[in-house]
C-alpha cells in the first residue's frame, strides 16, 4: 500500500520526485525518502510525513542528479522509523530499492543471506530484495532482475537503480499496480497516475513479472524469459485538476461535492430514454435468465456497496445473492456453481485480497463481472466484463464518491437484469428507471444539508462512543456510516440492525450515548421507533435521518434530518450523504487529518 514514484531524464530528479510522492500520500504517509545518483547513490530518509523528508534535503547540500527514485511508506515489516523507511540499498551501496507490496518468503532468503555474511539493519521484507540482488548481480540488470523473480514470492512493485548503471532504472511489477511514465526525453515509474500528469498523460501498464527498463530516451519492455515485448500505450484523459483540491479544505469534502458529477458521468451514458443499457458486458439474456446465484465480492466501503446490491438484486431479480468479505472468500472453500455469476467490486482494481478473489471464481469457472473506477487496472483486465465507474481519482483515503457511483452501477445491473428476467412489473420498472435517471440531480439537492451537518456535528464532536441503527437498507447505510466515523474521526462507533440491539448490545448504552437512527424504509418504520425507544430510555443522545413526512421520529430523537421521499430502491444513495458530512465535520472538530487517517492507506495491495 506504498507509494513509488522513480525519474530518468534531463531535469534535476529530487524535485520530480517529492513532487510525484506528495501525489501518492494517500497511499502511505509514516516515512518517506529517495535514492539519487550523485556520483554514487545517496539516500536520504525520515520518519513521517513528506513535508520532514523535504525540509531535511533543503538543509542539505544538493547536487546534480537526474536519476532517482522515491517512496512513501505504509508500514506492514516493522514499525515506522527512519531505519524502516524507504528505499533499501545494498551491503555495497551500489543498489537501491523501493518496494510496495509484501515479500512472502524474507524469512528464509534473510536466513540464507545472513549465512552469505549480509548483514541487516531494518525489520522490513524490501531489506531482503536489495541485498540478495547485489547477492545474484552479474553486471546486467536485465538479467539479475530475472534472476531476482525467480527467488523471491508474493506481492510486489519494484524500483531499482544500479551505481554501475547511472543511465538505467528497472522497474517490475507481479500483483501490485506500476505504471511507466513516458515522457520525451525523460520517463517515469509511479504507483498511480496523479503523481504523472503534471509531467505526462502517456503510460504504459506493467502486467505481472513485466520487466521495464528506462533510460532517459527510450523504455524497453520484457517478459521474465527475457523476450522484448511491444505494449499499448494508455493515455490520461481526465484533467490535472480533477486531482487537485479545487479550493476545498480536504479532498474529502471535494468529493463529497463531486459526487452529483460522478453519477451523472456513470449512469447516464447506460441509459436511453426508457431503458438502461449495458453494452459493455458480454452475459447473454439466456446466461442471465438462467443465473443461479450472484456471489458480491469486496473489501470495506464496496463490500458494503455490495449489501446495497444484494438487497436491490434480491428484490427486483428474484436471484439470491450472497456478499463476502474478500479475505474470507477463498479460504472458506466457496461453492460456487456452474451458471453462477460473481460480482467484484473495487475503486482501484488493485485491492489484493479482492483480485485473489477473483481469481478463485475464475479458477471455478465462474463468469466475473467487475465494477472499478481506475482503467486497466488488474481486476478490471482479469475478468470477464467490466463496468467502471467514472467517478475520476479518488485522493482521501475514506471513500465516499467511489462508494456511491459503485451503488449506482449496482442499481443499474439490477434493473437490467429484472428486464431480462421478467420479474418487475412494468410501471415499475420505467418508474425506477426515471428515477435512477434523476439520482444525480437528487443528489445534488440533498448535499445542500451540508451546513445543517456541521453545526450538528459539534453536538457531537467529543462522543467516543456512537451506535448507527437502520433496518433493511437503512441497515446496509449504517454500515457504511459508522466505518466513516471510525476511520476518519477516530470516535469508536459499531452499526446495528436495529431490531438486534436489544440482544445484548443495549448493555453498552448509557446517559449520553450517540445513537444514529437511519429510518428512511417507510414499511418498517414503526419496528425503527420502537428500537429508539428503547436506547432513548437508557440515556442515549439520538440523531435521525428520516424521509419527509415520517414525523413519528420526532417524538423520539433529539435531533431528526430529512432527507427527500423517494423509491425505497435507492434509499441508500441519499441516506448515506448526510452520514459523510457528519463523520466529515466531526473530524474536523476533533482535529483529526481527514484525508490521511492514521493507520490506512487507500489502495490496498496486500492481503
Amino acid at each position: 500500500m506504498c507509494g513509488i514514484v522513480g525519474y530518468i531524464g534531463n531535469d534535476q530528479a529530487i524535485p520530480v520526485l517529492l513532487n510525484g510522492l506528495s501525489k501518492l500520500e494517500y497511499r502511505g504517509y509514516d516515512s518517506a525518502g529517495i535514492s539519487v545518483y550523485e556520483d554514487g547513490i545517496r539516500t536520504i530518509k525520515v520518519k513521517g510525513r513528506l513535508a520532514g523528508l523535504a525540509e531535511k534535503l533543503e538543509r542539505e547540500e544538493q547536487k546534480s542528479s537526474h536519476i532517482g527514485i522515491g517512496h512513501t511508506r505504509w508500514a506492514t515489516h516493522g514499525e515506522p522509523s527512519e531505519t524502516n523507511s524507504h528505499p533499501h540499498n545494498s551491503q555495497n551501496g551500489k543498489i537501491s530499492v523501493v518496494h510496495n507490496g509484501i515479500i512472502e518468503n524474507y524469512l528464509e532468503l534473510k536466513e540464507m543471506l545472513k549465512k552469505e555474511g549480509y548483514v541487516f539493519k531494518s525489520e522490513t521484507d524490501t531489506e531482503v530484495v536489495a541485498h540478495l540482488y547485489e547477492y545474484l548481480y552479474d553486471g546486467d540488470m536485465i538479467s539479475t532482475t530475472r534472476k531476482l523473480l525467480e527467488k523471491i514470492r508474493g506481492a510486489y512493485a519494484l524500483g531499482i537503480m544500479c551505481s554501475d548503471h547511472p543511465d538505467t532504472l528497472v522497474a517490475v511489477r507481479q500483483g501490485s499496480p506500476l505504471l511507466v511514465g513516458l515522457g520525451e526525453g525523460e520517463n517515469y515509474i509511479a504507483s498511480d497516475i496523479p503523481a504523472l500528469l503534471e509531467y505526462t498523460r502517456d503510460y504504459y501498464l506493467l502486467e505481472e513479472n513485466e520487466i521495464a527498463v528506462l533510460k532517459n530516451d527510450s523504455v524497453k519492455l520484457y517478459t521474465m524469459d527475457g523476450s522484448e515485448i511491444k505494449k499499448e500505450v494508455y493515455h490520461v484523459t481526465w484533467d490535472i485538476d480533477a486531482a487537485e483540491k479545487g479550493g476545498y479544505d480536504y479532498f474529502m469534502m471535494k468529493e463529497i461535492m463531486e459526487q452529483p458529477e460522478a453519477l451523472k458521468k456513470t449512469i447516464q451514458p447506460r441509459m436511453t430514454e426508457t431503458d438502461i443499457k449495458l453494452d459493455e458486458i458480454s452475459l447473454t439474456e439466456e446466461e442471465i435468465k438462467n443465473c443461479g446465484r450472484i456471489h458480491i465480492v469486496a473489501c470495506g466501503s464496496a463490500m458494503h456497496a455490495g449489501i446495497v446490491g444484494r438487497y436491490v438484486i434480491e428484490e427486483t431479480c428474484r436471484i439470491p445473492v450472497e456478499v463476502d468479505i474478500a479475505s474470507e472468500f477463498r479460504y472458506r472453500n466457496p461453492i460456487l456453481n456452474k451458471g453462477d455469476l460473481c460480482i467484484i467490486i473495487s475503486q482501484s482494481g488493485e485491492t489484493a485480497d479482492t483480485l485473489a478473489a477473483l481469481r478463485e471464481a475464475k479458477k471455478q469457472g465462474v463468469k466475473v463481472l467487475a465494477i472499478v473506477n481506475v482503467v486497466g487496472s488488474s481486476i478490471a483486465r482479469e475478468s470477464d466484463d467490466v463496468i467502471y465507474t467514472w467517478a475520476g481519482p479518488e485522493i482521501a483515503v475514506a471513500t465516499t464518491k467511489g462508494y456511491t457511483t459503485q451503488m449506482s452501477v449496482l442499481y443499474m445491473i439490477a434493473l437490467y437484469f429484472a428486464k431480462v428476467r421478467g420479474t418487475m412489473a412494468e410501471d415499475a420498472y420505467k418508474a425506477a428507471v426515471e428515477e435512477l435517471r434523476a439520482l444525480p440531480e437528487h443528489t445534488a439537492e440533498v448535499l445542500k444539508v451540508d451546513a445543517k451537518m456541521a453545526e450538528i456535528a459539534k453536538h457531537y464532536a467529543q462522543c467516543e462512543n456512537a451506535f448507527i441503527i437502520g433496518r433493511g437498507l437503512d441497515y446496509a447505510v449504517a454500515m457504511e456510516s459508522s466505518l466513516k466515523l471510525k476511520e476518519i474521526s477516530y470516535i469508536h462507533s459499531e452499526a446495528y440492525a436495529a431490531g438486534e440491539l436489544k440482544h445484548g448490545t443495549i448493555s453498552l448504552i448509557e446517559e449520553g450515548t450517540l445513537v444514529v437512527a437511519i429510518a428512511t424504509q417507510e414499511s418498517l418504520l414503526e419496528k425503527t421507533v420502537s428500537n429508539v425507544k428503547e436506547v432513548k430510555a437508557r440515556g442515549a443522545k439520538v440523531l435521525a435521518i428520516a424521509a419527509e413526512g415520517c414525523t413519528a421520529i420526532e417524538d423520539v430523537a433529539d435531533e431528526v434530518v430529512y432527507l427527500p421521499k423517494v423509491n425505497n430502491l435507492f434509499t441508500s444513495s441519499y441516506n448515506v450523504l448526510p452520514m459523510q458530512l457528519f463523520a466529515y465535520y466531526i473530524a474536523v472538530e476533533r482535529g483529526c487529518d481527514v484525508d490521511k487517517p492514521r493507520n490506512l492507506a487507500k489502495s490496498v495491495t496486500v492481503e
